[in-house]
């Protein structure tokens, strides 16, 4: 696998849609830096958010996801309780290639907070927004920034293509748009 650089990610995001939308130059003037970089893309946190609460007394169970675990928010700006997460997703809608596997990182403004970003590796011709899911390891409440960068993808070309890709699996997560929960 090779790591690719902001060349090629340019090229393939302007040609061939790979995110959208597409910031060519990494925007950090006022704002928790976003776009290319130079060996990555920082991606921009929307302003939906699925922010996770006990008042219920749910159980948060992946084969039987309840939406009584959270409260919905559309907001700029999202406060999240002490040792608790939410649920949001990028701004940009990624389209990966067959010969690609993206990871994702945390932004180290955030790790700085104490807040850790966590998303399962994009597979090679999956598609959709990005579910992220946003965790706030301290002791205290903690806000994050929507349309502002929360974390960056990396990009790696296998050196052989893949036998089956995330379409053709039919995968249970292609297409997602918006906040995506659990499914079995």
């Amino acid at each position: 696998m090779s790591l690719m650089s902001d060349r090629w990610i340019r090229e393939h995001a302007l040609e061939n849609g790979m995110i959208t939308p597409f910031e060519e130059k990494l925007r950090r003037q006022g704002v928790i830096s976003y776009g290319l970089s130079s060996y990555g893309y920082d991606a921009r946190l929307a302003n939906e958010f699925k922010i996770f609460t006990n008042v219920d007394n749910a159980i948060v169970d992946p084969k039987q996801f309840s939406e009584e675990s959270f409260v919905s928010r559309t907001t700029d700006v999202c406060v999240i309780p002490p040792h608790s997460f939410v649920l949001s997703h990028t701004v940009e809608y990624f389209r990966i290639p067959r010969e690609v596997m993206v990871i994702c990182l945390g932004k180290s403004t955030y790790a700085r907070c104490g807040l850790i970003v966590n998303v399962t590796p994009l597979e090679p011709e999956w598609e959709g927004h990005v579910t992220l899911e946003i965790s706030n390891t301290t002791p205290l409440p903690a806000r994050v920034y929507a349309h502002e960068g929360i974390c960056q993808f990396i990009f790696l070309k296998a050196d052989e293509v893949c036998e089956t890709s995330y379409a053709q699996r039919d995968g249970k997560y292609m297409h997602q748009q918006g906040v995506t929960l659990p499914k079995l």
